[in-house]
């Protein structure tokens, strides 16, 4: 199978890990079998990294929140920024770290929580690592689109129409 078929496979299925083999053959004009011994070559490859369910946290509760966390650190010689990143991935309350360029070096996800939580978070266990310099936090306001989900409803207008 060519690389263009993977990544047609690997496209619908991050869209929806829930169509199945069948569905997705029929999508692409493939057999079943093929579809199947793609995925789990994918799979094996380590290149579909597991499944998700995409939640909408802003519908559940209003209380607890977002943040990214930009981190400006000394990388370790020899090491890099790996031996800090994995420090910070091993945490429970860490959804994603990324290496980033720009002013900041780790971008740190946090997903619902209390502000408190993730202030007190910040504070006492990521601005305590030696190698780290500097700490921006940001509260997630809205998520309008996430994993290519749009999340915002289609709302309409109430305000009653005034004509002069």
């Amino acid at each position: 199978m060519t690389r263009k078929t993977e990544e047609q496979i690997l496209k619908i299925i991050e869209k929806n890990s829930r169509l199945s083999n069948q569905e997705i053959a029929v999508m692409l004009d493939l057999e079943v079998s093929t579809v199947t011994s793609i995925i789990e070559k994918l799979e094996t490859e380590k290149i579909i990294s597991g499944y998700h369910t995409l939640v909408n946290w802003e519908k559940v509760s209003d209380d607890e929140v977002s943040a990214v966390i930009e981190l400006k650190v000394n990388p370790q010689r020899g090491l890099g920024f790996d031996k800090i990143a994995e420090r910070v991935y091993q945490y429970p309350e860490v959804d994603a770290v990324y290496l980033m360029s720009g002013a900041y070096d780790l971008l740190v996800e946090m997903r619902k929580a209390p502000m408190k939580e993730i202030a007190a978070f910040v504070s006492s266990r990521l601005s305590t690592i030696e190698e780290v310099q500097a700490t921006a936090t940001h509260f997630i306001l809205k998520r309008y689109k996430d994993h290519g989900l749009v999340l915002v409803d289609d709302e309409k207008d109430k305000r009653m129409v005034v004509t002069p």
